[in-house]
């Protein structure tokens, strides 16, 4: 019935590429999920989360890790890479880690993907003092304020046809990310900018 009056009206349905990078198996710390999808914190630096997403360059795939205070839905860290492993989150982590201080003891929630569960990442935390949180295997909405952010940076900002190279996107997406930051409103912040509402909160 449903595909009988979607075919009549000519609607389609669109739904979410797959990632194109997948866990080696090699590798498999799976932190517990002690997030438990608790998205309202009291303060910053008290979650982070953090995710990859792939962005088209010329007949390339080029990987984005960014890392998201829950307080104000503010994006503290990211990085590029065209090679998707734990080289990418880490340095989104280590940015993080800087620009916000060094503060210790925030849980990091991501998904299960391989560069998360890698040994090198988990070290990464440690070395900063940092707690560890993962989603349920094929639960993407225990890291939805991620799921989020990547789906308005790739409807509001990506072309479509994706970027002719590497340098061009990630002027072009670290462009975006400082208007999220800076400009855009957020209707989890009362329509203030994640940097606004973090000054109000101060």
């Amino acid at each position: 019935m449903a595909r009988t009056l979607m075919r009549e009206s000519g609607v389609i349905s669109c739904q979410r590429r797959p990632h194109k990078y997948k866990s080696s198996g090699v590798e498999a710390l799976v932190a517990p999920h002690l997030l438990k999808r608790k998205f309202d914190v009291d303060a910053p630096n008290t979650v982070w989360c953090g995710d990859v997403t792939y962005i088209k360059v010329g007949k390339q795939w080029m990987y984005f890790a960014a890392v998201l205070d829950l307080f104000a839905r503010r994006i503290v860290g990211w990085s590029f890479s065209m090679t998707p492993d734990a080289s990418l989150t880490c340095e989104a982590l280590r940015m993080a880690v800087e620009l916000r201080g060094r503060p210790k003891d925030v849980l990091f929630h991501s998904d299960q993907g391989c560069q998360y569960t890698s040994h090198k990442f988990r070290n990464e935390l440690v070395t900063h003092g940092l707690r560890q949180s993962m989603s349920r295997k094929g639960e993407c909405w225990d890291n939805a304020p991620m799921e989020r952010f990547f789906g308005s940076l790739k409807s509001e900002w990506v072309p479509k046809e994706g970027y002719s190279s590497a340098h061009e996107a990630q002027l072009d997406v670290q462009r975006y990310v400082m208007r999220y930051n800076s400009r855009r409103p957020h209707s989890y912040n009362g329509y203030r900018s994640p940097v606004a509402a973090e000054g109000a909160a101060a």
